[in-house]
């Protein structure tokens, strides 16, 4: 019966795999790992792949190797020049190396059907707001998220409300940012996203990335 739920889950859904942005290092709070554990855990039992940046440190390993031990399928992107620096984890069952970081994120778009956000530093920063970026420039209408564990992302929450105070963050152009604190609640909130999206919304040509 669990199974058949997964499996209707996740035909409603439209997810297949989730492109996840985070750490390689593992940070100071303990509750950082668990999250990126357990939401590994919560993929591979939902069979949802992830797509993420290839390393086996930090947050970024112990979220891949959560999925891996649960009998998930991992894709790790990786540029070349990264692939000694972030130890890149060799157990996945694709593993792609690109020749920049550009080839990388737009690899890690393609891939993916939503994005979520983990704690971590000015990368996986770089990451969230470019994805941001491109949807609020209507490029794509994915779901974007972040995973606030122990409030880690309300100084980024905070910057947003203030632009948008200071209308640098004019209307139409508003920030779709979904949030969770629980990392349990990150999938059924992707999911209903999801269910709202046409096909059309969920695609972005290669030529609308190479423009932006």
């Amino acid at each position: 019966m669990q199974d058949t739920n997964r499996i209707k889950m996740q035909a409603m859904s439209k997810i297949e795999s989730i492109c996840v942005y985070c750490g390689s290092g593992p940070g100071t709070n303990p509750a950082f790992v668990e999250a990126a554990h357990r939401f590994g855990r919560i993929l591979a039992e939902n069979q949802i792949g992830l797509v993420y940046g290839g390393g086996s440190a930090g947050l970024m390993g112990a979220c891949a190797e959560a999925v891996l031990d649960h009998g998930g399928f991992v894709t790790g992107i990786i540029p070349k020049f990264l692939t000694d620096r972030e130890h890149m984890l060799m157990r996945v069952q694709e593993r792609i190396i690109t020749r920049d970081l550009h080839e990388r994120k737009r690899l890690m778009f393609e891939r993916a059907d939503a994005f979520v956000a983990l704690p971590g530093g000015v990368g996986t920063l770089e990451e969230l707001v470019e994805q941001l970026t491109w949807a609020q420039l209507g490029r794509h209408r994915k779901p974007i998220l972040v995973a606030n564990i122990e409030h880690f992302w309300d100084p980024l929450r905070a910057l947003l409300d203030h632009m948008e105070k200071l209308q640098f963050i004019r209307a139409g152009l508003n920030i779709n940012l979904l949030v969770t604190e629980r990392i349990e609640d990150v999938l059924p909130k992707l999911i209903e996203a999801t269910r709202k999206l046409s096909e059309p919304d969920k695609e972005l040509k290669a030529a609308a990335v190479d423009q932006l």
